[in-house]
């Protein structure tokens, strides 16, 4: 049998494993690989080779065999879990980004005392070293098995699998799973893990099942590594939105609207500001702006295909005994939009923007602030064009999208998404898509990778992964390029030829809704929001009341220079002041005494903790407009 390894043809008796050519290289692969992948295809170190081919070893840079390490991790958190609670029943346990989680069903919630306890039985595991061994049953005979070990969960999985099917399990020591793999060799090559957190779950996500305790963990192959992102973790917890939003006054959800957000005052200067900016760009790009209906009639959603197939995620009504369906995304309205009159292919491209309010039904369990809600604005646009037209378009968008990430420091990643497997179309049309994309992508010397099969299922799409100041990443932007609700439409346009012809769609979104952009921009700046986001830029306090007038006057000043201020004049130590404003957030904190008043000074101090004495209000004032209308994000001024 002949395996390319690193470039160099090697030849090896079929049935021989990874781990024993590992062993056979003379290579510091034997430390770190965790997985392989042989002719593209993820197999685990023990799998027995059959075949031909390039075989590459995967170390825990590479995501698949990060999933690797932390999927045998959460198999070793639940053989702990069964030695500590014999009782508890098993139910899933993948990996996920960044971690592990596993769900069991427990007769009392897991404590943090009990987190512990659990991480002392996973290290007692791993310095086992256990093998993790491979087996298979068919299907009855799994059922009886799991039957036998009272793992009522994991019958009920074995029960949905096809009556042909050969069942997979790993034994690790005493414990044993049913899995479909893959593993590490053994428990001692997890070198450093954690337990985060515990929640609760429903079983398979459905809120009418028992709700069972989730413990999430996360796994590495370096306690450094492992150290740095539990440090972002608690980074992350300083800078969660939920909680500075309601700090700092800016937004909630409350119990009486579960997933429907509150904004208030300063939240809407927020939100206000983001909107402005949106309106300005859309206007430059050239689009046009509509404001469809929030609820629409039955017959709309039913031939654009969303009541058969998002009907669940949709809140319905009943009006002049006609069904009704309260919109959860914007396109279909923006098609009769533009289907209202006859376009020429001279009128082509037509770009339309919208910020419309859109209602999904998100399950309880999954809301989360900002970022999960049920009602939602987007900021949609939707482009109509020849395709002919669809890589000029795509490259108009992409540098949109730049703009605006680059002016709130967003760095990101670009991924392509091609055809999943439900999707809808012709080969031609998949095919002709996917390349206009690619091709608008290649002449903007974009880096790109591909997210095989996890376009939308009416055609490919460009998401735009944002990576914020502690290193997490957020899907925010999205270009989708769509054929088929033109057709279900019927849209056209008259060609050149005097013929009608049918437009190509583009949905498009940068921000991806503004609620959950606020709470990505609240985390990313930790709620010190530059100085041109900042609902409040400056608060003007007073050391006695014989400055009030003049703290009164030069918030005038300001006003009227279009900067947003407000005073602090009450009888308090002037400390206390500034830190109760930089508790706030507030940039800029203005002090005014006697002497300032007089001379028509000010003491600058920041929210950073920098102090600027005898500062003229006028060049104050010059400076701080000068910084706002710039979109800075830091200072960019001196005095």
């Amino acid at each position: 049998m002949n395996l390319i390894i690193q470039g160099k043809s090697r030849e090896y008796q079929a049935g021989i494993n990874a781990l024993d050519i590992l062993a056979d290289l003379d290579s510091e692969l034997k430390k770190t690989a965790l997985a392989a992948r042989l002719n593209g295809e993820l197999i685990e170190l023990m799998a027995p080779i059959e075949q031909d081919g390039e075989l590459e070893f995967l170390g825990f840079e590479d995501e698949e065999a990060r999933h690797v390490l932390r999927h045998t991790a959460s198999h070793v958190m639940a053989s702990a879990v069964k030695t500590l609670y014999p009782s508890a029943k098993l139910a899933i346990g993948p990996a996920i980004e960044n971690g592990f989680y596993y769900d069991f069903d427990v007769d009392e919630p897991f404590t943090p005392e009990a987190l512990e306890q659990i991480e002392k039985q996973m290290k007692h595991i791993i310095k086992k070293n256990d093998r993790e061994i491979r087996f298979t049953l068919p299907r009855e005979e799994a059922i009886a098995f799991m039957q036998e070990r009272n793992e009522p969960y994991k019958v009920e999985l074995i029960r949905d699998l096809p009556e042909d099917a050969v069942i997979s399990f790993y034994r690790q020591g005493d414990f044993v799973d049913l899995c479909a793999g893959p593993h590490l060799p053994n428990t001692g090559r997890i070198k450093a893990f954690k337990l985060t957190s515990v929640a609760g779950a429903y079983w398979r996500g459905d809120e009418k099942n028992k709700m069972l305790q989730r413990i999430y963990g996360t796994a590495f192959t370096e306690k450094e590594a492992m150290d740095e992102y539990l440090t972002m973790l608690e980074e992350a917890k300083k800078r969660d939105h939920r909680r500075l939003g309601r700090e700092l006054d800016l937004f909630d959800i409350l119990d009486e609207g579960p997933g429907f957000p509150f904004f208030y005052p300063k939240g809407m200067v927020l939100r206000n500001l983001l909107e402005g900016y949106w309106h300005e760009i859309h206007e430059k790009a050239g689009y046009e702006e509509i404001k469809t209906p929030v609820i629409l009639n039955r017959s709309l959603w039913e031939q654009s295909g969303h009541w058969d197939n998002y009907r669940e995620n949709m809140y319905t009504t009943r009006i002049d005994d006609q069904d009704f369906a309260i919109k959860p995304m914007n396109c279909p309205g923006g098609i009769l939009a533009f289907k209202r009159r006859k376009w020429s292919y001279r009128d082509l491209p037509r770009r339309m923007g919208e910020l419309g309010l859109v209602h999904r039904h998100e399950k309880s369990g999954t809301l989360h602030g900002l970022m999960r809600v049920r009602c939602f604005t987007q900021d949609d646009a939707h482009i109509f064009c020849t395709p002919e037209q669809i890589k000029e378009e795509v490259m108009a968008i992409y540098k949109l999208d730049d703009d605006v990430y680059k002016a709130f420091g967003f760095p990101y990643k670009v991924e392509l998404s091609t055809r999943p497997e439900n999707s809808i179309g012709s080969d031609e049309m998949w095919e002709l898509s996917t390349q206009a994309l690619k091709e608008a992508l290649e002449d903007l010397h974009v880096p790109y990778t591909i997210n095989e099969g996890d376009g939308a299922f009416y055609g490919p799409k460009i998401d735009f992964h944002l990576r914020d100041s502690i290193g997490r990443s957020w899907q925010c932007g999205t270009i989708q390029l769509d054929m088929n609700l033109p057709e279900r439409f019927d849209l056209s346009y008259t060609g050149p030829d005097g013929e009608k012809h049918r437009p190509v769609m583009l949905h498009r979104v940068v921000y991806g809704s503004i609620e959950r952009f606020i709470g990505i921009l609240t985390e990313h700046f930790g709620g010190a929001f530059p100085l041109w986001l900042s609902p409040v830029q400056a608060r003007i306090m007073t050391i006695t009341d014989r400055a009030d007038e003049a703290a009164k006057a030069l918030k005038e000043r300001m006003e009227a220079a279009g900067l947003r201020a407000e005073l602090d004049l009450r009888n308090e130590k002037i400390g206390f002041k500034v830190r109760e404003a930089q508790m706030m957030k507030i940039p800029y904190m203005l002090v005014l005494g006697d002497r300032e008043a007089a001379e028509g000074t000010v003491s600058v101090r920041t929210r950073k903790g920098e102090t600027m004495d005898g500062v003229k209000q006028d060049e104050l004032v010059s400076y701080l407009v000068s910084e706002d209308r710039a979109r800075a994000l830091e200072r960019n001024w001196s005095i």
